[in-house]
């Protein structure tokens, strides 16, 4: 991370934080009051959100090619208004078709301005020297439920949720707009401007990619169970409320503090190995539970479970800039990020089925799905950073 960098990661870091905490982490607050307000299941909300996450993987490829072609700055700052579109009709829903309508349009949004289209983004304006400035974001935006739930509940509690949406939805507008708009350089639309007449992009699905790809796909449907079931699992596992609470409080800053050290430590190392450190973060805290049992092991638990999910969220990004370089980076994020969409997406109903069958013992399941990534990701070799310039 270079000096130079530093406006553009505070900016993104910025926008990224807003991004999430008004689209993904909103249902966790928001789904019961909305489902009382129009006389419907809260799971509803929650399959509306679901094919809001798949409508964001398929979009993803096109995303990602539309990024290599004109880069991050039109496509991030479309996102906020498409955001801010989305929460105001959320806002203004009466009805289920209208708050499926809302969700496809935030579906769309995310597809367009969350981590993929930010990786993507960072990775045209500075190709393989990237790395630093896709931590430096992540670490800020790790901040985004820690920020966000606590601002969309204060909203729920003062103004109701329906402003609250509007609220979000003009920061959009006020904040992440303008800060997409100057804070990306300019000169990255220039320069790939040049190349829009170029061809299409054939990217061959090959080894790599096939490993790369369920490698993702398998740590995102834990990270997906995880985010949505994590309390009902460690009570489960003979946690209290109060316990699970406490424990699932730890995840956001272990995320930050493992950030911090790939930054600092793993940065001298291929992005690969950080990837395969993350992987293990969650079945060693499994296995702690397993083993030990209490309130020190929930909170241990948490404490893996979050250091892995926090280095694996930029490992996401570096891993494919390192071994295939920047040339089509966008679109070839997109390829392998559409199949994690759609796992994050149907991961919290189907382990919610698990849950019912087999308790707390889902853990065994998730630790295995990491440890099938860890395995697709070591069947990777280790080779040098590539090294294509950025265009």
């Amino acid at each position: 991370m270079s000096e130079r960098q530093l406006p553009v990661i505070l900016a993104l870091g910025t926008t990224q934080t807003l991004a999430w905490a008004s689209s993904y982490y909103l249902p966790a607050i928001l789904a019961d009051p909305i489902a009382r307000d129009l006389g419907v299941s809260s799971n509803w909300i929650f399959a509306a959100f679901s094919a809001a996450l798949v409508l964001s993987g398929l979009l993803g490829p096109r995303v990602g090619r539309q990024i290599d072609r004109v880069g991050g700055r039109n496509v991030l700052s479309l996102s906020n208004g498409v955001l801010a579109l989305g929460l105001a009709l959320l806002g203004f829903a009466h009805s289920l078709p209208m708050l499926a309508l809302a969700w496809l349009v935030l579906g769309a949004g995310m597809g367009l301005g969350l981590y993929d289209a930010a990786f993507a983004a960072l990775g045209r304006i500075y190709g393989t020297q990237a790395r630093g400035a896709i931590t430096g974001i992540t670490l800020i935006a790790g901040f985004a439920s820690t920020v966000g739930w606590p601002l969309t509940a204060l909203g729920l509690e003062r103004i109701g949720w329906r402003d609250t949406c509007l609220v979000w939805a003009a920061l959009h507008i006020l904040l992440g707009l303008p800060l997409n708009w100057f804070g990306l350089p300019r000169t990255a639309a220039v320069q790939i401007a040049a190349h829009a007449d170029a061809a299409k992009p054939r990217i061959p699905i090959d080894r790599t990619m096939v490993l790369l790809a369920a490698a993702f796909a398998t740590a995102w449907t834990v990270t997906g169970a995880m985010a949505a079931h994590l309390p009902r699992i460690l009570e489960a596992m003979g946690a209290t409320s109060a316990q699970a609470i406490a424990a699932g409080a730890l995840i956001g800053p272990s995320q930050v503090v493992a950030r911090i050290a790939e930054a600092g430590f793993l940065s001298r190392f291929h992005p690969l190995v950080s990837g395969r450190i993350a992987c293990v973060g969650h079945p060693l805290g499994a296995a702690v539970i397993a083993l030990a049992g209490g309130p020190w092991a929930f909170s241990a638990f948490a404490v893996l479970h979050g250091a892995g999910n926090g280095i694996l969220t930029i490992a996401r990004g570096t891993v494919p800039l390192a071994i295939f370089g920047p040339v089509n980076y966008g679109y070839r994020l997109g390829l392998l990020g559409a199949p994690s969409r759609v796992a994050q997406a149907l991961a919290p109903l189907c382990f919610a089925l698990l849950i019912d069958r087999l308790g707390g013992n889902v853990l065994m399941i998730s630790a295995l799905l990491s440890l099938v990534a860890l395995a697709a990701l070591s069947l990777i070799p280790i080779g040098r950073v590539a090294p294509v310039a950025a265009e």
